[in-house]
């Protein structure tokens, strides 16, 4: 098995959307097989991140899962952990959600021999 590090972004939304845009950008550690093995599981630990609760406000609030960013082969570590975040907060959520896509299909684009 071969560590691989990868950056996952989500969107926080809260009540009706009426605040600065946020998004939080994770660093979570990976095993796997290969880099193409690596994206699946950045992709799935996205879509279980995913979440809807209410805040101590009583207010909806919503974890969305934009996309994997960037994907980088390291050594041995534990799986699954978390290294970083970072919540952003852009003016044009709509232009970072582009760009974060963007990442996206340029990462899911390599040829994945080269990684493996």
């Amino acid at each position: 098995m071969t560590w691989y590090l990868a950056k996952l972004i989500f969107r926080i939304i809260s009540g009706e959307g009426e605040h600065r845009p946020q998004f939080d950008e994770q660093l979570r550690l990976l095993s796997a097989e290969n880099w193409q093995q690596a994206l699946e599981k950045a992709e799935a630990l996205g879509a279980q991140g995913q979440d809807t609760f209410l805040n101590s406000k009583q207010q909806k609030v919503q974890w969305q899962f934009i996309n994997v960013v960037e994907l980088s082969v390291l050594g041995n570590l534990k799986d699954g952990l978390e290294l970083h975040y970072r919540i952003a907060e852009p003016h044009d959520p709509d232009q970072y959600i582009e760009s974060v896509h963007q990442r996206a299909a340029q990462i899911a684009g390599r040829s994945f021999a080269h990684f493996s």
